[in-house]
């Protein structure tokens, strides 16, 4: 098993060039403001690797699915390779800048830091978590994963509007940020009003080995609620990238997580595993104000009126909808739902009108 285990490390860090490579062949095309080559990245990563395990199924082999993962990132550069190379570039004219190089890494360290400390915080909740009894940092896992789908279509919209914001100045960045948040509302509170109603549900057809009557329905009903105010702190972040600032986020990102971690010694101790999610929301929402606060735009912005619409819409699948013992009401109604509120949400914000 060591061997085995060596041998397919080695073909899945070899993946490492294919993803440096097309986070930097991206730049330039964002840059102009071209994102659907750039977003054809992950599709193009996993594709070998999801036709492999679907076509071999059981007769899959460990190795031959680290192969696919090699493959994939060859995959995924190569529709880059046409636009970089009009842009100019040339992979045998290497040239630096020492200007540049050291703007790079004085604008790059805060992110590297922030991103050290996010991983921090991820292993005190895994530690946390592993004294709160046997299964629950599987729960803990298992909850993330599930919470970390709505988060894709997030990412790819915190991209676009860096993009974006990166060319404009004053208020037209800042209109841009507010239809930015909009967006982020709406693609959020629908997703955790939904995974709030719906999680005994979710976790009965996605994991038929895990107990629908267990912890982990609940579970990943709480980590839903830091997701609708999480989804405002990475644009914010952006806002603040957008003009050069890397260090401003990463000094309120580093406040919330020393509250989140101070939650993460006391809350459990009360609450048990929800205390984590508990923790995670106490983080997420002083982060978000510190951002808004230290950027002058709590007074600009509509977050007390959408937070307040947050509140009480996911209050309301908590009490009425996640206690359902119906599987087929239970999945229709926050099915409803969440679409009910995508559609009202999007009448009301339209994110998308200039």
């Amino acid at each position: 098993a060591h061997d085995q285990a060596a041998a397919n490390l080695r073909w899945l860090a070899a993946c490492a060039p294919g993803l440096v490579m097309h986070g930097l062949f991206s730049i330039p095309l964002q840059a102009r403001q071209r994102f659907v080559l750039p977003g054809l990245g992950s599709l193009l990563f996993n594709l070998p690797p999801v036709l492999y395990l679907f076509i071999r199924g059981p007769a899959s082999d460990s190795a031959e699915l680290a192969m696919c993962f090699f493959a994939g990132s060859v995959l995924m550069c190569l529709p880059l390779l046409a636009p970089v190379w009009s842009f100019g570039w040339r992979p045998w004219q290497v040239k630096g800048d020492a200007l540049a190089g050291r703007e790079l890494l004085g604008r790059i360290g805060p992110l590297l830091a922030s991103n050290l400390a996010s991983q921090g915080l991820a292993l005190l909740e895994r530690l946390i978590a592993s004294y709160l009894g046997e299964g629950a940092v599987t729960w803990v896992n298992l909850a993330r994963k599930l919470i970390n789908l709505p988060l894709i279509a997030l990412m790819s919209l915190n991209q676009v509007l860096l993009g974006l914001m990166s060319g404009e100045q004053g208020q037209q960045r800042l209109a841009l940020l507010r239809r930015g948040l909009d967006a982020a509302t709406l693609l959020s509170l629908p997703a955790a009003l939904g995974l709030i109603g719906a999680s005994p549900v979710l976790i009965h057809l996605l994991m038929p080995a895990q107990s629908a009557d267990g912890p982990l329905p609940a579970l990943l009903a709480w980590f839903a609620t830091p997701l609708v105010f999480g989804a405002w702190n990475a644009m914010l972040a952006r806002y603040a990238y957008a003009n050069g600032d890397t260090r401003l986020p990463l000094k309120c990102e580093l406040l919330g997580s020393l509250v989140n971690a101070g939650l993460l010694v006391m809350l459990p101790y009360f609450f048990g595993l929800p205390g984590i999610a508990l923790a995670a929301l106490g983080g997420v929402i002083v982060t978000n104000l510190l951002l808004m606060q230290r950027q002058q735009l709590l007074g600009q912005l509509g977050w007390p009126l959408q937070w307040g619409l947050s509140v009480v819409l996911l209050g309301i699948a908590a009490l009425v909808l996640h206690p359902l013992h119906n599987d087929g009401w239970q999945l229709g109604l926050s099915t409803l739902a969440g679409a009910g509120v995508l559609v009202g949400l999007g009448l009301w914000l339209k994110p998308w009108k200039a």
